[in-house]
């Protein structure tokens, strides 16, 4: 591991000042420290922002809730408000890793993990992510845990974390500090596809950096599926969040009434987390039943383009969308 220097910043003001030359702000490490480990990562400055105060969860007037970046993810889904009125958020982050790690790990930190593939942590083999222009050897080789949605043919990694996927789907924002103020970024703008820059994991500028996340209530009933390799301490092959309403009666025939809103996001499928625009279109105004949310699933997919060996990836996120929409109408 290269030498570097350790600084713990007393203010947003004083992180920012510290941020220079090849410096990186340090949240619980969970991620970086791994990545220094491997030689990915080598800054020559550590800046630790985990003891600011941005360590608290407050909820507004309207029912916001406005979550510091420096919140711990288990104190996060340990939040007896979040679990009542946000609970998919809650299911979210108990899906990722492990209770050590989440122990560990904070908001902020896990909104900014760096896509995974192991191409890109292996130092001795090329990747565009690490050093640009070198190619993607995961194209043609090992894949079959990497994205199939808005892909490039520079970089095929998916972003790891769960809690992003609940809050894309909650239309969620990040509360940004910058060298030019302080400003609110729509979760959608917050991480990129690859295009043909995938060394840029998100649109963040040089020194920004995350305060806190801003969560609009969410008045319907919601869920966090998570498909994965083994039970636990594994990324997702493909997860969704879910949340939906309608209106009127389940019947016997399997009709569910009308829905009214839909919230569908989805993991382990993409550079970002994925927001299902097109499915929840199809559903808007739709009658509730499987049918509907079969065609919506499928009109949300034909965008997929899946390489030699993740096009099992397709069906498993079409019915995980479909069981996880049934569900949610039967109230299970």
């Amino acid at each position: 591991m290269r030498p570097f220097v350790y600084e713990r910043p007393a203010s947003a003001a004083d992180a920012l000042e510290l941020h220079r030359d090849g410096a990186l702000y340090l949240g619980g490490g969970t991620n970086l420290v791994d990545l220094m480990r491997l030689g990915v990562e080598e800054p020559s400055r550590l800046v630790d922002v985990s003891r600011l105060p941005h360590d608290r969860i407050e909820v507004t007037a309207d029912g916001t809730l406005i979550i510091g970046a420096a919140v711990g993810n288990s104190d996060l889904a340990a939040d007896r408000t979040v679990r009542e009125t946000h609970p998919m958020l809650a299911q979210a982050v108990l899906a990722g890793a492990s209770g050590q790690i989440r122990n560990r790990a904070t908001v902020g930190g896990n909104l900014l993990q760096r896509t995974r593939c192991s191409y890109f942590q292996d130092t001795s083999k090329p990747c565009n992510k690490r050093d640009p222009g070198s190619g993607c050897p995961a194209r043609d080789g090992e894949h079959h845990n990497l994205a199939i949605l808005g892909h490039s043919p520079a970089c095929v990694a998916t972003h790891p974390s769960d809690m992003a996927v609940a809050l894309a789907a909650m239309d969620a924002s990040v509360r940004v500090r910058g060298r030019d103020g302080e400003r609110t970024v729509p979760f959608g703008e917050f991480h990129r596809l690859p295009g043909n820059e995938p060394q840029r994991d998100t649109n963040l500028r040089d020194g920004d950096l995350v305060t806190a996340v801003e969560v609009p209530p969410l008045p319907m009933p919601s869920r966090y599926r998570k498909v994965r390799e083994r039970a636990s301490f594994a990324f997702a092959l493909v997860s969704v969040a879910a949340a939906v309403r309608t209106v009127g009666e389940t019947v016997p025939d399997g009709a569910g009434g009308v829905v009214l809103d839909v919230r569908l996001a989805l993991g382990g499928v993409a550079h970002k987390p994925w927001r299902c625009r097109r499915a929840e279109d199809v559903l808007r105004g739709a009658p509730a039943t499987e049918e509907t949310f079969l065609r919506a699933a499928e009109a949300e997919l034909e965008a997929a383009e899946p390489l030699r060996d993740n096009g099992y990836k397709v069906p498993l996120a079409r019915n995980l969308i479909v069981r996880t929409l049934i569900d949610l109408r039967e109230g299970s």
